[in-house]
């Protein structure tokens, strides 16, 4: 599956996750600090939809941006 919308060609961007130690300020603490990071992707919300493109029927993975700004023309 192409995790790529076929409209807005909207795909995986790279991110990081951090792992953080400490307790906050606004309850008493010295401030939480960053320990760890960590490589993530952050994924595209893709629905698998029928559209009509170019007068044909097909299923394909939209975004649902593009679904909700009525980009496509549902089947």
């Amino acid at each position: 599956m192409p995790k790529q919308c076929i409209i807005c060609h909207k795909g995986p961007t790279p991110g990081a996750k951090y792992k953080r130690r400490g307790q906050i300020k606004r309850t008493g603490g010295a401030g939480s600090k960053i320990v760890g990071k960590s490589l993530r992707r952050f994924l595209p919300n893709l629905q698998r939809v029928k559209i009509n493109l170019d007068g044909t029927v097909k299923r394909a993975h939209v975004c649902t941006s593009c679904i909700s700004a009525g980009k496509i023309l549902k089947a």
